[in-house]
């Protein structure tokens, strides 16, 4: 495994540092160095500057309008933005639909669905779990019966993140029954303006409202909006969702992370000792840091396979599991490092520490992470 940088890679980097003194301003950045969230407004502000920039979607090809950069660019970009506080640079349609739409649609289909993407004009949601099938998406029951050109879709998805402000959603539907249930799974793209569709907003402990419940009733979608064959969507969905693994478990951002608790703790003092002179503090800080050495090296071996053509595989499971469960004791040692009368005063941290807790179930539960692990790479 060779991932020593070029010159030319060096010279991107400074070119990245370069861009994101610019492109981030000064209170966006401490904003997301502190962990609070962003408003709509600074966060399309930001989209609109990667997309001005040509950077909105670095994995897609020059000929769709992408960055076209190869893995160990994206390697960079993603360590630099994560240090300087940039914002995470991924709406949904563009790093997990892009992929999907150039490698199964039609010519038609990117044609009228990847420059709107790629632009913003078109936000889109995911539309995958159902009340009865999270973890096990197999037994999804959401259905679309062909009615001529069009399906009639009846049914329900939950935890549907931005339904409410999303144009469109690529959706999972069961469009046959069999012994397989895999087999009779296709995958839609419905206008969220369509008759039919009701979504709900979910209130969440931090009073937003980001995930939604979404109905549909009757819903006609036409057959033009499937991608590629009926019953085929299983296979689609799941090459989507080692794109949405890999970014879930996002090794720089945790170890950014690290690197401000420490910065924190530091500074957090008692006479002439700081936080960091606690044995027990220090402790977990290094089991923390030996952690995401571990995950910076399986997130090297991915990057290796991806230089050398390969698709994000079971390792993307991997880097799921060790990701979030980071993050999650990361958020935990930061509620402890400013100290539990202080959460009141600094309530972004502890809702941040409950965010983190779903990361273990979005884009699958660990558990069955570990169910690939064990099966695809130890053969179990």
């Amino acid at each position: 495994m060779d991932l020593s940088l070029s010159l030319a890679d060096e010279a991107f980097r400074t070119e990245v540092r370069a861009f994101l003194a610019v492109a981030v301003p000064p209170d966006v950045r401490d904003k997301v160095l502190r962990g609070e969230p962003l408003l709509d407004s600074e966060r399309d502000a930001w989209y609109r500057a990667l997309y001005e920039r040509g950077w909105m979607a670095p994995a897609w090809p020059a000929a769709y309008g992408g960055a076209a950069w190869t893995p160990i660019q994206r390697l960079i970009f993603d360590e630099e933005a994560s240090t300087s506080g940039a914002p995470l640079a991924g709406l949904p349609g563009v790093f997990m639909l892009g992929p999907i739409l150039i490698a199964f649609a039609s010519e038609e289909q990117k044609a009228r669905y990847l420059p709107r993407t790629l632009s913003g004009e078109i936000r889109w949601c995911q539309g995958y779990t159902e009340p009865g099938s999270g973890s096990d998406l197999a037994s999804l029951q959401t259905r679309a019966v062909p009615d001529g050109d069009e399906y009639v879709v009846d049914g329900q998805k939950i935890w549907i993140t931005q339904a409410d402000r999303a144009d469109m959603m690529f959706c999972l539907v069961r469009t046959s029954t069999g012994e397989k249930k895999q087999e009779g799974i296709s995958f839609l793209l419905i206008d969220m303006t369509s008759p039919g569709i009701m979504v709900r907003p979910i209130k969440l402990l931090s009073n937003d409202s980001e995930i939604c419940e979404v109905f549909f009733d009757g819903v006609r979608v036409p057959v033009a909006n499937r991608v590629g064959n009926e019953g085929e969507g299983w296979t689609y969905a799941t090459r989507l969702l080692e794109h949405e693994r890999s970014a879930v478990g996002n090794v720089n951002r945790a170890r950014a992370a690290l690197m401000r608790i420490r910065e924190f703790a530091a500074g957090r003092r008692n006479g002439t000792a700081s936080q960091l002179d606690d044995p027990t503090f220090a402790n977990a800080l290094a089991r923390l840091h030996i952690r995401l050495q571990a995950a910076t090296f399986i997130q090297l071996r991915a990057v290796a396979a991806a230089t050398a053509g390969e698709r994000p595989g079971p390792e993307s499971s991997l880097l799921k599991i060790i990701g979030t469960e980071i993050t999650k004791d990361l958020a935990h040692l930061a509620m402890s490092a400013i100290g539990y009368p202080a959460i009141e005063k600094q309530a972004f941290e502890t809702i941040r520490y409950f965010d983190s807790l779903k990361l273990s179930i979005l884009s699958g539960s660990n558990e069955i992470q570990r169910n690939i692990v064990a099966k695809r790479i130890l053969g179990l």
